[in-house]
């Protein structure tokens, strides 16, 4: 009997390997912006959240990258109102498609790099730099560095800016 099982044992160990959730692919640099791309592809056909919420942001980004979108969320949630992002930072606009996106990476020090994510969206040239930092054993993203009028924005700059209230600071929204 137990030889019999065997077969079956393992076929549903590799049905139930094959359902698990993918960890982002985060031993070279361009693994975590490439999921979040895939990821952003989707959310755009309707088809789940963006890269930036969870559950994608905590394995795709650094640890302080994800707190300040998390708080950015909760300031929306006690607020009502628009938080500090208002784009996706990786379409680096309101809206948009993706189309031959091209990862570029140029290594800056040990333990950091940058990504250059190259795309076209709505027939446009568009270029999103991804800093990159080694974190618990893999790469994650640090900031996304989008451009607008000719100049860079930071990601992790704009979330960083104090809010007017929010349980965080000490000061309740009125809703």
């Amino acid at each position: 009997m137990r030889k019999a099982l065997a077969p079956v044992l393992g076929l549903s160990g590799l049905v139930a390997a094959s359902t698990m959730p993918a960890r982002a692919d985060d031993a070279a640099p361009r693994g975590p912006v490439a999921d979040a791309y895939a990821i952003t592809i989707r959310a755009l056909a309707g088809k789940g959240e963006p890269a930036w919420r969870p559950p994608h942001r905590d394995r795709l980004m650094s640890r302080e990258l994800a707190a300040l979108f998390a708080r950015d969320d909760l300031y929306q949630e006690e607020s009502g109102e628009l938080g500090q992002i208002g784009a996706d930072p990786f379409l680096n606009g309101q809206d948009g498609e993706i189309r031959k996106l091209t990862l570029g990476t140029i290594p800056v020090a040990a333990g950091k790099a940058t990504v250059e994510a190259r795309f076209r969206s709505f027939g446009k040239p568009v270029t999103v730099r991804f800093q990159m930092i080694r974190e618990n054993g893999g790469w994650r993203i640090d900031d996304i560095v989008d451009q607008f009028e000719g100049k860079d924005y930071s990601v992790r700059a704009a979330l960083s800016q104090p809010y007017d209230c929010g349980s965080f600071m000490g000061k309740p929204c009125k809703r």
